[in-house]
């Protein structure tokens, strides 16, 4: 049997990332680890032995293997985990948990958390809107934001009647 899983890049901090993410997210778990042996480390490179390798994880039943693969691939935009929320509470709660500590806020919902990962928070109202007759005027609004805000989208939507 196939499985599928994303692998994301890091360069350390995994043990760190891995407990943070299945902290945010309910029904998420860890769930195994690999370590560093002495075998494992480039020639003439740092000791990595005892170090997390791998960390599997589980985000609201999505499979992701953390791998601390050191700088040479460090994460960009071009890969980000969107998370579909149900209302402004949970854009809230997770937003300000992303951006802390060295997170950033980006644009149209992205924002990039501290060990450089980037995620999109988009609630499903969110969605909806952009699939109505209000598409534009939705779309228009949430080009200006950073954190998506419900009640902004709305309004826009209802003022392009």
């Amino acid at each position: 049997m196939t499985t599928v899983q994303t692998c994301l890049w890091f360069d350390g901090r995994i043990d760190e990332a891995a407990e943070f993410y299945v902290s945010l997210i309910p029904g998420s778990q860890i769930l195994s680890r690999s370590e560093y042996n002495a075998a494992d480390g480039p020639p003439g490179g740092p000791d990595l032995t005892g170090e997390a390798l791998t960390v599997e994880i589980e985000l609201g039943g999505v499979p992701y293997i953390l791998l601390n693969g050191g700088p040479l691939f460090p994460l960009t935009e071009a890969v980000s985990i969107s998370l579909t929320v149900e209302d402004q509470a949970e854009v809230d709660r997770l937003w300000e948990a992303l951006i802390a500590d060295g997170g950033s806020e980006s644009q149209c919902g992205w924002c990039r958390d501290r060990f450089g990962l980037s995620w999109q928070v988009v609630p499903r109202r969110l969605l909806e809107l952009l699939h109505g007759e209000h598409a534009v005027a939705v779309s228009r609004a949430m080009a200006s934001m950073s954190k998506l805000d419900v009640a902004v989208l709305e309004a826009a939507a209802s003022r392009s009647d």
